[in-house]
């Protein structure tokens, strides 16, 4: 099985994020960037399904400035064979990344892409899906379990009634939820390793893509700061409390 596995730089989930003066974006400079965390565990359910007895090759893909030769060589050390970076110098939207995705699929004849849910920088949850719809291949999304047999991908995932368990053919496109498992810690000797191993770097063009931004940002606000909270003796106040903000 060859699985191609997203991985893209974002700042850390434990940096606090702050907008630049001028409103036109989020500071980034000298700000520690990580592999996005839901990238992370599609990376390691890649690795425990080739550890589980299936012979898999696994490719890290990125997307980005050559700055995200970072996080590849992280996802190479965890235990991925070969990463390719398509160097992008500009914003690349979900259907773009999907695009790219779906060539990449196609050249190296994958037969699972694995994805996270989402990027915690724009919360988008878009590329997994265009991706399906593009390739023309079944997808299966927020995934919390994943099991293979007869050519077929078993995921279970989180809906809004609970837990729905379906099967898909393979080759198929899935995306990662928290609960899917928790990624390795990374050895100083595995990111010696992953130094040797290869990392090719491709252009959009070679990939016959350009960008094409469909979405403009026109302005970065932070949050409305929370205002303190109050406390109540008991339940009849907390009601009574409620009643006042006209929640109840």
């Amino acid at each position: 099985m060859k699985i191609l596995v997203g991985v893209k730089r974002v700042i850390d989930y434990n940096v606090r994020v702050q907008i630049k003066k001028d409103g036109s974006g989020v500071e980034t400079a000298g700000v520690k960037m990580s592999v996005n965390p839901f990238d992370e565990i599609a990376v390691e359910e890649a690795l425990r399904i080739r550890e589980g007895g299936i012979d898999s090759e696994i490719v890290a893909v990125s997307i980005g400035t050559k700055d995200a030769q970072q996080q590849l060589r992280t996802a190479l050390a965890m235990g991925a064979d070969r990463a390719i970076l398509v160097e992008a110098d500009s914003e690349v939207q979900p259907l773009d990344a999907a695009k790219i995705f779906h060539k990449l699929a196609e050249e190296e004849n994958a037969d699972l892409v694995l994805l996270g849910k989402q990027a915690i920088d724009d919360d988008a949850n878009q590329t997994g899906q265009m991706l399906a719809a593009l390739w023309g291949r079944p997808q299966a999304t927020f995934t919390s379990e994943l099991n293979f047999a007869d050519g077929k991908a078993k995921a279970l995932r989180e809906v809004d009634a609970g837990l729905e368990l379906i099967e898909v053919d393979l080759p198929a496109v899935v995306t990662t939820d928290l609960r899917l498992n928790e990624p390795r810690f990374v050895k100083m000797p595995d990111i010696m390793k992953a130094k040797r191993k290869p990392l090719d770097t491709k252009a959009m063009a070679d990939l016959g893509i350009s960008a094409s931004a469909k979405l403009e940002t026109t302005a970065f606000e932070p949050p409305a700061g929370r205002t303190a909270g109050s406390k109540v003796e008991d339940v009849p106040a907390l009601i009574a409390a409620l009643k006042d903000k006209g929640v109840l």
